[in-house]
């Protein structure tokens, strides 16, 4: 039985080849494009994140920021069902807790304060991705990368990045 940290990969001459599922983070916008409004630029991102090919991490209070944005934004008024929302994050996220953060990764720091949540779990985490459409947090792009963090929006670059591991089935 394969634990919830690997997934196998291209086989060789018969044997499976385990290795870490990466992991990505989406700020609050990347979720409701998701999850609310359907975004076909991120239908790929979704279907590998259900699939399991790829960890989307988040904390709990990731999860109270969405209801405060779904309650504050007049979002909920469209008579669209939040509970489908959360059913798919409660499905879908993995909970984990920030990690204190040393060295370089303390000056990654974002203009917008409500951002830095997200940059902080990405790095703290490792995780490969941080997708964004927040351009205070986009800015940091090239300042993430040498931590190993690449910043993108959803759509066609994130979907070429994604592709290389291995198709959404």
């Amino acid at each position: 039985m394969l634990d919830n940290h690997v997934v196998p990969v291209a086989p060789l001459i018969g044997a499976t080849v385990l290795e870490p599922r990466p992991l990505l983070v989406l700020d609050t916008n990347v979720v409701l494009d998701w999850l609310w409004f359907a975004d076909p630029a991120c239908a790929s991102l979704g279907q590998r994140i259900a699939r399991g090919q790829v960890r989307w991490i988040a904390t709990g209070w990731m999860r109270d920021e969405l209801g405060h944005v779904l309650r504050g934004s007049g979002l909920m008024a469209r008579h669209l069902d939040p509970v489908s929302v959360f059913a798919a994050w409660d499905r879908h996220a993995e909970i984990l807790e920030p990690v204190e953060l040393t060295g370089a990764a303390l000056r990654l720091r974002c203009t917008d304060a409500n951002d830095q949540p997200f940059i902080d779990l990405a790095l703290g985490r490792q995780a490969r991705w941080l997708v964004s459409r927040d351009r205070a947090v986009l800015k940091l792009a090239r300042r993430a990368r040498p931590h190993g963090l690449v910043i993108t929006l959803p759509g066609a670059a994130l979907d070429a990045e994604l592709g290389a591991l291995a198709p959404p089935c």
